[in-house]
């Protein structure tokens, strides 16, 4: 009885796990779609009103239409005139609204946009935060390097990885591990460690490489 009731249970807990991804990956893809819906939803309505398009086709033609309004937005900001009128009305969006910098600062981390690092094209590191004596150290991603050879970087907490803790830490206390990617990273800490030994293990193509890299950096 004993192993039938493990038998179910662990079959149970395997076809959960299939299936747990799957619909989340299947709700954020139709949240997205309800989210694109809602802005191109006044524009399609006019479409299937005054033209013989259905609502698929009206919908794939405002879709097409956003993405080019977005292109010839970032067209625009590149030119003189662009940037001063996107400079004039950040300002005035910043004065107004006391969170769009806020949101604004957070969205150019992840998207790199002015100059930053983005967060998903960082560098996957070992941090030491109490230094290397103590012998603790998390996994986490660079998100600044400094001129004095100091790193910024960001430690996600498990299983949320958006949430986490930033850390300003000497050269000496950061090991760069250009073997793993921030995809990699990730997984680890959504599954609280389990696969860590990716962070741990250096393959032998990949320790030259890390070596100098970080003999570079202290």
């Amino acid at each position: 009885m004993k192993r039938l009731r493990s038998f179910v249970s662990i079959t149970l807990i395997g076809g959960f796990m299939v299936i747990l991804p799957i619909a989340i990956f299947l709700w954020l893809v139709e949240w997205l779609l309800g989210v694109v819906r809602s802005i191109i939803q006044p524009l399609s309505h006019w479409l299937v009103e005054q033209t013989a398009f259905t609502n698929h086709m009206a919908d794939v033609l405002g879709v097409l239409l956003l993405l080019c309004a977005f292109f010839l937005i970032g067209l625009f900001i590149k030119t003189s005139v662009g940037e001063w009128v996107h400079d004039q009305l950040d300002e005035w969006l910043t004065r107004l609204a006391p969170g769009y910098k806020t949101i604004r600062e957070v969205v150019s981390q992840l998207l790199g946009g002015e100059g930053n690092t983005s967060l998903l094209k960082g560098e996957v590191c070992r941090a030491y935060l109490m230094g290397r004596a103590a012998g603790v150290s998390v996994t986490a991603i660079v998100t600044a390097k400094h001129a004095n050879g100091d790193y910024t970087v960001y430690a996600p907490t498990a299983p949320i990885p958006t949430s986490g803790f930033v850390y300003h830490l000497s050269a000496e206390c950061v090991d760069l591990l250009p073997h793993v990617s921030v995809e990699e990273a990730m997984r680890t800490v959504i599954a609280c460690g389990s696969g860590s030994q990716v962070i741990s293990e250096i393959p032998p193509n990949a320790a030259k490489l890390e070596y100098t890299n970080n003999e570079k950096g202290h």
